[in-house]
């Protein structure tokens, strides 16, 4: 059990509190959550990331994390 808090990171991801394996970036977090990256877009503590910065773009254990996908229609 020790372990598994080692090799984990907890966010909130859209107000919902998950313990995850740990990432690194935004892209990194995006693709251990199986969402495609076109047509999202992605705030951290408050403050949008932008699509140019997101393999640059720390996420760290306790963020708060949302991730707006758009969805076309009509």
């Amino acid at each position: 059990m020790m372990m598994l808090r080692m090799n984990s990171m907890t966010l909130e991801i859209n107000g919902e509190t998950r313990t995850i394996l740990p990432v690194s970036n935004v892209s990194e977090l995006l693709k251990l959550l199986g969402i495609v990256e076109t047509h999202v877009a992605v705030e951290i503590n408050r403050r949008i990331i932008r699509r140019a910065d997101w393999d640059h773009t720390p996420v760290s254990d306790r963020d708060r994390v949302e991730i707006v996908q758009f969805v076309g229609g009509g």
